[in-house]
């Protein structure tokens, strides 16, 4: 089952993906010759109803010639998350 945080992970890199295929002037037929990947997955990809593998997006981010972080980072959202400390480990208690 897919939560919402995880269909809007898919649904803005999806859109960060045709956001710069568009830019670059690129059709997805054009996208889909230099990276290898069908114009119907990569559509489905850039509508966010997939969730491609890392490889996939790193062969689309190879095409666009772009950082693979440029299609997954929302760079919006620059701040970092602190690690917590190792002190404050992890509350496993509900996986044991």
């Amino acid at each position: 089952m897919v939560d919402n945080a995880e269909k809007k992970l898919l649904a803005d890199a999806g859109h960060r993906i045709r956001e710069t295929r568009v830019a670059q002037g690129l059709s997805l037929e054009q996208l889909a010759r230099l990276t290898g990947i069908s114009a119907p997955a990569l559509s489905v990809i850039e509508n966010g109803k997939r969730d491609p593998r890392l490889t996939t997006l790193n062969r689309i981010a190879d095409a666009l010639r772009v950082p693979l972080a440029a299609l997954i980072a929302d760079s919006s959202c620059a701040v970092e998350r602190s690690a917590p400390s190792p002190s404050e480990g992890y509350d496993l208690g509900d996986y044991q």
